[in-house]
């Protein structure tokens, strides 16, 4: 246990994995938050304390991300980061959960309620990953190059941690030093690009089209309007491609729309754990556009 009493460390799959455990003092129901590359459990304090209300609240450091260990010897595929995600589940003896996934924690969401679909009751994708493939083998070459890991620090030392934020979110009135320093504190240490250089290895292409297609979970995707990241492309193909979803599109927003719209984010995920599983069938969702099968509602 580390810092507080929701702060806790556990180890599963071979791997130190840090979680924040919300338990609320009534609540049945159980949210698990993932979040995207480069990224921590941080990028969900906007949204955690709005959930928490209500729910029990998992979010948890995906290795080699945030507080989470940073083993070399981790293999950091998307199945393994899944197997992971579900050890620890399994270790706290908790089921029937709302996954949530932010960017690249959508794509590992997926994976999961592909490995283990009775684990899931709903799905929560948050600008998701999708349709992404693995490295070319040049690069995959270059990672075995000795002293690579220095080459991915300076990579990401020239993006700046500013420069990367100004990239995720529309409003750049949300930058400040907080937030900064929230994102940056990771990386302070050389360890985080050793293991993102064995992540560059690891690292398979995401699910394809085909396995989308099995994926029964009831999903609501969440993407912001002017997502520069994983653009709203990506969104409407993953709600044609998952036979129980729906896509909604928040505006004035970018990629991080835990940070930029939580309380719309909140408002959404609600209605949609109190929604009967069949109203997110696929026959059953109106257009509003030639071409776009899934309802697609914005929000100011």
């Amino acid at each position: 246990m580390q810092g507080n009493d929701f702060s806790r460390t556990a180890n599963v799959n071979g791997a130190n994995v840090y979680y924040e455990y919300h338990q609320h003092p009534t609540a049945s129901e159980t949210f698990v938050l993932l979040h995207g590359f480069l990224s921590s459990t941080f990028s969900f304090r906007r949204l955690t304390p709005l959930l928490k209300e209500k729910y029990n609240v998992i979010s948890i450091d995906l290795p080699p991300f945030g507080s989470s260990g940073k083993s070399n010897r981790f293999t950091y595929s998307y199945d393994n980061m899944a197997n992971t995600v579900i050890s620890l589940l399994d270790h706290l003896n908790v089921k029937n959960i709302h996954l949530t996934g932010h960017s690249m924690g959508g794509q590992i969401a997926l994976n999961v309620m592909k490995k283990e679909p009775s684990l899931v009751d709903k799905g929560v994708l948050l600008c998701s990953s999708g349709y992404l493939k693995r490295m070319k083998w040049p690069v995959l070459m270059a990672s075995r190059i000795p002293f690579f890991h220095l080459y991915v620090k300076l990579w990401l030392t020239r993006s700046g941690v500013r420069k990367n934020l100004e990239n995720v979110v529309h409003n750049q009135d949300l930058i400040d030093d907080e937030m900064m320093f929230g994102y940056l504190k990771p990386f302070l240490e050389d360890d985080i690009f050793k293991a993102l250089t064995r992540m560059i290895r690891d690292r398979e292409g995401d699910l394809s089209m085909g396995e989308l297609k099995k994926i029964e979970t009831p999903c609501l995707l969440v993407w912001g309007e002017h997502d520069r990241v994983v653009p709203l492309t990506t969104g409407h193909r993953l709600a044609e491609d998952l036979p129980r979803s729906k896509l909604i599109v928040l505006k004035e927003t970018g990629h991080l729309v835990p940070e930029e719209k939580p309380d719309e984010v909140l408002h959404h995920i609600q209605q949609f754990v109190n929604s009967k599983a069949d109203e997110y069938s696929k026959q059953e969702q109106p257009q509003v556009k030639k071409g776009l099968p899934k309802t697609l509602l914005t929000e100011t």
